[in-house]
C-alpha cells in the first residue's frame, strides 16, 4: 500500500517519509517544482510534483494511493505575503480532502499545530479540550492553521473521509534545513548569540518521535479526532541551558522584559519589509510568548500507544545535526 505524503521534502514530512520507509511502506512524496530535495536525498521515494494549492496535481499525485499524510504548510511568523500563507495552509488543505475523497482514499492524517489549542494562565499542561477561540491566536500564522483545522475537520465529514488529525508541539532535530523558527533558537544559542531571554516556554519534541506519532495515528486514530503529539514542558532558559551545557559554554542568566524586546522587534520587521529576509525577531512572536505553550500529550498516550524521549535527547540531536551540516 502507496502512502503519500505532501510537504514530503520539509523537515516533518521527511520524518514521515524516513519513518514509512523504515517500516517498510512504499512511498509517494508531493514535493513543488522548486522545492529543495535535499531531505529526500537517495532515500527509494516516488517523487511526484505538484502542489496543496493545484488541486488538479494533487488528483494525479494521489493516483494509486489509499492513505495521506498531509504535512505541507506555509510555517513563518513573518512574511510579506500573508494572503500565500491563507491559500497554502487552509485552501490547501482543505484541497487536499477534496483530492482524498475523488481517489478513494482510506485514511488521511493532517497535521495540524498546537498553535490552534488553547493555553492555561497557570502554566500548567493544556490538553486538545482547553478552550480556545479565534480570538486567541496570535499572528497570521496561527491563524491560519486555526482556520485550516477547522475547514478540515468540516470538509472530511461533508465527503466521508476518514481523517485524523494530530497537534505536534515543537519538534526539534535532524533535517531542520530552513531552518524552522525554534531551529532558529537552537543555532543562535549554539552560535552565541542569545545573551538573554524572555519568560517564556514551549513543549519540546524529537521531530522523529512526532513522526512515528503520525504512523501511530493512520493506525489507531478515530476519524475526527485531534491527538497532541508533544514532549516535555521546558521554559526558554532552560532550553538555553541545556543548549549551552551540551557545548561546554555558559547559559545565559540576563532576563528581559518583553517590553523592551517589542522596539527591536519592530525595527527588524520594518527592515525585514524592505529586505524580504525574515527579521530574528518578530512582534507576533513576542506575542505569542507571552503564554507559555505547554501540553499534555496524554490522549495520544492512552489511545495510539505514543512515547517520546526527553527533551534533551531532541536538543542533543538537533545540535549534532546542526553541527554536521556547519549551521553552528
Amino acid at each position: 500500500m502507496t502512502s503519500l505524503v505532501t510537504g514530503a521534502n520539509g523537515f516533518l514530512g521527511s520524518a514521515i517519509v524516513r519513518a514509512l520507509l523504515g517500516r517498510g511502506d512504499d512511498v509517494a512524496a508531493l514535493v513543488r517544482p522548486t522545492s529543495d530535495l535535499t531531505n529526500l536525498g537517495q532515500l527509494p521515494v516516488d517523487v511526484r510534483i505538484g502542489d496543496i494549492t493545484d488541486s488538479e496535481s494533487l488528483s494525479d499525485a494521489m493516483a494509486g494511493c489509499k492513505q495521506v499524510f498531509h504535512a505541507a504548510a506555509d510555517y513563518r511568523l513573518w512574511t510579506k505575503d500573508w494572503k500565500a500563507m491563507y491559500a497554502a495552509n487552509v485552501d490547501g488543505s482543505v484541497n487536499v480532502i477534496n483530492a482524498a475523497a475523488h481517489a478513494g482514499v482510506d485514511r488521511v492524517v493532517y497535521t495540524s499545530s498546537v498553535a490552534v489549542l488553547g493555553t492555561h494562565a497557570d502554566r500548567s499542561s493544556a490538553n486538545e479540550e482547553s478552550a480556545v477561540s479565534i480570538t486567541d491566536m496570535v499572528g497570521h500564522y496561527k491563524r491560519s492553521k486555526f482556520l485550516a483545522e477547522q475547514a478540515v475537520r468540516q470538509r472530511a465529514l461533508e465527503l466521508g473521509v476518514c481523517t485524523i488529525i494530530v497537534n505536534p508541539s515543537t519538534p526539534i532535530g535532524p533535517g531542520d534545513i530552513k531552518p524552522t523558527p525554534t531551529g532558529r533558537i537552537i543555532v543562535d544559542a549554539a552560535n552565541g548569540k542569545i545573551p538573554a531571554f524572555v519568560d517564556t516556554g514551549l513543549n519540546v519534541v524529537h521531530v522523529d518521535d512526532v513522526a512515528h506519532g503520525h504512523i501511530l495515528a493512520l493506525e489507531r486514530g478515530r476519524a475526527g479526532e485531534r491527538y497532541i503529539l508533544g514532549g516535555t514542558d521546558l521554559s526558554l532558559q532552560q532550553i538555553l541551558r541545556i543548549v549551552a551545557l551540551r557545548l561546554g559554554k555558559r547559559p545565559p542568566s540576563i532576563r528581559l522584559p518583553r517590553a523592551v524586546v517589542y522596539p527591536i522587534a519592530y525595527c527588524s520587521e520594518i527592515i525585514a519589509h524592505f529586505t524580504g529576509i525574515e527579521p530574528r525577531a518578530t512582534l507576533d512572536g513576542l506575542r505569542m510568548a507571552a503564554k507559555h505553550m505547554y501540553f499534555s500529550s496524554a490522549k495520544a498516550e492512552s489511545e495510539l500507544g505514543y512515547r517520546a524521549r526527553p527533551a534533551e535527547e531532541a536538543i542533543h540531536d538537533a545540535l549534532s545535526w546542526f553541527s554536521e551540516h556547519s549551521y553552528i
